[in-house]
């Protein structure tokens, strides 16, 4: 496991836009925010992306595509019962990537989405539990 790109995604805040405007802030090990928490009930959820597949730079029309793309399968899905945009910020604010909150989807299908669009990791929980930062088996 490469150190560098655990730490980034550790201390990566992760947004989920909030439906009255703002954001909602996750963060790897911390309980969902109340409001958020209260949402999505005991369902699990997770946060993931399609941007800079196996965290290698891609130019931002091919970014978005698969960023649509991830957007229609998951529209696609009945399980998907929610589906927030989200924003990933580095610490240091070097890089930032859109990413979706999706709840109701479990982990072998977060895992199947984050291999398919060759994610090394994403985030994911149940309910208000803490969110944890899951490999991406075989990326």
């Amino acid at each position: 496991m490469d150190e560098a790109l655990l730490a980034a995604y550790r201390t990566t805040e992760y947004r989920v836009r909030r439906q009255v405007g703002g954001w909602h802030c996750l963060r790897i090990d911390q309980p969902l925010p109340p409001a958020l928490s209260v949402e999505i009930g005991a369902q699990p959820w997770g946060f993931i992306t399609a941007w800079n597949p196996r965290s290698q730079p891609l130019p931002l029309a091919q970014n978005r595509a698969a960023q649509r793309h991830l957007l229609c399968l998951l529209r696609e899905r009945p399980d998907a019962h929610i589906i927030h945009a989200g924003l990933g910020i580095a610490r240091n604010a070097s890089w930032r990537e859109p990413s979706l909150f999706i709840v109701g989807l479990e982990i072998t299908a977060l895992d199947t989405l984050a291999q398919r669009f060759g994610q090394h990791a994403y985030v994911h929980g149940r309910g208000a539990e803490p969110a944890r930062l899951r490999w991406t088996p075989a990326c």
